[in-house]
């Protein structure tokens, strides 16, 4: 059974048939395109399950691909990038991007984060407990416990965990979680989210191994699936 089609746009070659392979092997159907328009033109013909778009295209740009099936579509949309195009990064997820994988990519990775979103995407029911490694989230009494043991966050502490574990798996730029938690007037002020970003990883790490919570500088944060 297939677990699904994707739409893949990428000009390099190479690349592209790594794609295919790749995704092919995890068991999904995949369209491969090499140009913005193809990849415009594709969906129209068979309508994908998600999206695989490479930032920089001969005749345009992925933001533009990814702003433009967004405008019709919440399929889940990964962006390819290349290192250093922080900027970028951020346009696409501020267009709509699901997520973003950063070439050379892993394909166990690239996979993971595709069934990420694709699972997200599938999971229409509001979640009341969310499971975040050994950190548990229950949304209704509001409360926070590690291992078992409670812990006590301030409100906005919990509206930052809340709003990147219901997104997880998902990189969350720092405009949209300011926003969401904080208000659009805030839409700005990365200092008071790294400073509450801090705090919240100092309460709910432990110190020995990964913490919860990963940051890519200069865009954003994201909880791992």
């Amino acid at each position: 059974m297939s677990e699904g089609r994707v739409l893949v746009c990428d000009d390099e070659l190479q690349i592209l048939r790594a794609l295919k392979v790749v995704l092919r092997d995890a068991g999904f159907e995949v369209a491969a395109t090499a140009t913005a328009q193809e990849a415009l033109d594709a969906p129209a013909v068979h309508p994908p399950d998600a999206a695989i778009i490479d930032l920089v295209l001969p005749d345009g740009s992925g933001v533009d691909v990814t702003r433009e099936l967004r405008s019709w579509s919440d399929m889940p949309v990964i962006v390819l990038s290349a290192v250093g195009d922080e900027a970028e990064k951020v346009r696409a997820l501020e267009a709509g991007a699901d997520d973003y994988v950063t070439k050379p990519f892993g394909p166990r990775e690239l996979v993971a984060r595709l069934q990420a979103v694709m699972r997200r995407a599938r999971n229409g029911e509001p979640e009341t407990l969310l499971e975040l490694g050994p950190v548990q989230v229950d949304l209704a009494a509001r409360t926070v416990r590690r291992d078992g043991e409670e812990i006590h966050l301030t409100p906005t502490e919990f509206e930052l965990l809340r709003t990147l574990g219901r997104n997880r798996g998902r990189m969350l730029t720092h405009r949209a979680l300011l926003s969401e938690v904080w208000g659009p007037g805030w839409s700005d002020d990365t200092a008071t989210l790294r400073t509450h970003i801090a705090n919240l990883r100092r309460k709910i790490d432990r110190g020995d191994g990964p913490g919860l919570i990963r940051t890519d500088p200069g865009v954003g944060y994201r909880i791992d699936a």
